[in-house]
């Protein structure tokens, strides 16, 4: 793991936000990986822009091209591809009801609270999506908050983006006193990759508020990869889990980063050290400039077997895909006697 003499991962998290990396020139100097990967990988970059936090930089191993860790987040010139059957718009989602709200499944509806992301994931199904035209702020809610009024089989908000997690602990407090305003809504549930990347983001004022809601509040954790989960990030769920914080993870199979049963069992192990009940193991969802992450649902079905033989059933996770137009995710038959 490489030691990083600026990292601080106590400090402000919006410092931490500030002083990520968008060059990935920079981050190969960090990792000793100058010489490692080529210019047309280095080029992938205008597909998508580069983010990464230095906390989670911190998490990689110095030295390893193939760091499941850095694999998530460098651009590879296999971004260039133009397979066959992937698109821009994988799950049909940008044509939204309202702006920033999308309304997929009949009783919950997600809004995208924050439009940007702390980490740029490069299998990102949304790494296409106009969020430009999906920005909130507190006067744009307004028609949201209509909405849900005029639907009343909506009891759960997600919170989505981006991550909402970008947004300050004011902005997700007012957010709260609106909604708990509403006693059709039962459920707060956010969607965050944050408190893994930055686990500063987890500060005490959230956790407080949290606590004090009458909503009854999930964490949807999005990790795919035992070496993620540190010590920081385990103190973070900890102060989640004391505020009465549902706490659970969703992961995303990915060729040459999780694709074993092994790695994704010891996932499954760090996530329950954690607090965090492992929840979904997605396949990949097929959007433009991910294809050489995709794996297939028969070598998915193989390795959610295998992980049966070693895990108790509690820790693995339900194999789903998403697909476009479906009002629910779509659960992957295992074919197992």
């Amino acid at each position: 793991m490489i030691q990083i003499n600026e990292v601080n991962l106590h400090t402000n998290w919006q410092k931490e936000l500030a002083n990520v990396v968008t060059c990935p020139d920079t981050l190969l100097k960090m990792l000793g990986l100058e010489s490692h990967f080529s210019a047309k990988d280095l080029a992938a970059k205008r597909l998508f822009p580069v983010r990464v936090p230095r906390p989670f930089i911190a998490k990689m191993r110095y030295g390893d091209p193939n760091d499941p860790l850095l694999l998530q987040v460098m651009p590879l010139h296999q971004e260039f591809i133009a397979a066959s059957g992937f698109n821009k718009d994988p799950l049909e989602e940008q044509d939204a009801p309202v702006p920033g709200l999308l309304h997929k499944y009949q009783s919950r509806v997600l809004l995208m609270l924050k439009t940007g992301c702390a980490v740029n994931c490069r299998y990102c199904f949304r790494r296409h999506f106009p969020y430009q035209d999906n920005q909130v702020n507190k006067r744009a809610l307004a028609p949201i908050f209509e909405y849900l009024v005029e639907h009343p089989e909506i009891n759960e908000v997600i919170l989505s983006g981006g991550d909402p997690l970008m947004a300050k602990d004011n902005m997700i407090c007012w957010l709260l006193d609106e909604l708990e305003a509403l006693p059709q809504i039962k459920r707060i549930r956010i969607h965050s990759r944050l408190p893994v990347v930055i686990p500063a983001r987890v500060t005490d004022a959230l956790c407080d508020r949290l606590a004090n809601s009458r909503l009854k509040a999930i964490l949807v954790n999005h990790i795919n990869h035992p070496n993620e989960i540190d010590d920081d990030f385990k103190a973070a769920m900890s102060k989640l889990k004391q505020a009465g914080v549902t706490l659970l993870n969703q992961a995303v199979l990915l060729k040459g980063i999780n694709d074993c049963a092994q790695t994704l069992s010891a996932l499954s192990e760090a996530l329950f050290d954690s607090d965090i009940l492992p929840y979904y193991l997605h396949l990949l969802d097929k959007v433009e400039g991910a294809s050489h992450f995709d794996m297939s649902e028969s070598e998915a079905i193989e390795l959610v077997a295998q992980m049966l033989e070693i895990l108790p059933g509690f820790l693995v996770p339900k194999l789903v895909r998403e697909i476009g137009g479906k009002q629910s995710k779509t659960p992957i038959d295992l074919h197992l006697n």
